[in-house]
């Protein structure tokens, strides 16, 4: 009663074969194939999407700085 034998698997194989036919199980195979492959796109394109926001911020960062520090004044005679 605690583990499977062979014959409990085979009788599992059977019926799983009978339920969803020769064809059926590669094309989920393949199904789930495609749908890693898409997540995987997915999350690549989201990581580009994130360095692409952080080269930005680091640029208006870089701009703001330039245009605050006053470089072609000349310093104040007292």
């Amino acid at each position: 009663m605690g583990s499977m034998s062979i014959w409990h698997w085979l009788i599992v194989a059977v019926v799983v074969l009978l339920l969803f036919g020769r064809g059926k199980i590669p094309e989920l195979m393949g199904d789930v194939a495609k749908g890693i492959k898409n997540f995987k796109a997915g999350m690549k394109e989201e990581d580009q999407a994130a360095a692409d926001k952080a080269k930005e911020l680091e640029a208006k960062a870089a701009e703001t700085v330039q245009t605050q520090t006053p470089a072609s004044q000349p310093p104040k005679a007292s």
